[in-house]
């Protein structure tokens, strides 16, 4: 498969995600998603298990909508890859509420990828 369609099929499901994120279906998708003993790295020194994610996703209140900037994959093994980009999440205001950049392990098991790891890092301003 060429890189840009891994990428395409990657950035497919990270923007499934992030709808989800948007549309209130998180703690589901991400329960799925997620390998048994993924973990979520994120901006405010947290680390989740899926346990913890997705009762932190029941209790979260939905983005209004996101983008996904300058995506990037990195090729850690056949069935392995990493991908990166600038995330901006927006709340209720019309100024970004969360800008950062973003890192999405993914392993292909059983034909479909699963999120092993996610990470983020805050970008100031």
């Amino acid at each position: 498969m060429a890189d840009t369609e891994l990428l395409n099929e990657l950035l497919d499901v990270e923007r499934k995600g992030w709808d989800s994120l948007c549309d209130g279906t998180a703690a589901d998708f991400y329960g799925s998603l997620m390998t048994g003993d993924a973990v979520l790295v994120l901006a405010n020194g947290m680390i989740l298990d899926r346990g913890e994610v997705v009762a932190a996703l029941n209790d979260s209140p939905p983005w209004r909508t996101y983008e996904i900037l300058d995506p990037r994959l990195v090729d850690a093994d056949v069935d392995s890859k990493i991908l990166v980009y600038t995330g901006v999440a927006y709340g209720e205001g019309e100024a970004p509420a969360f800008r950062g950049i973003m890192s999405s392990v993914y392993l292909r098991a059983g034909g479909e990828w699963k999120l092993a790891l996610y990470q983020q890092t805050p970008i100031a301003g």
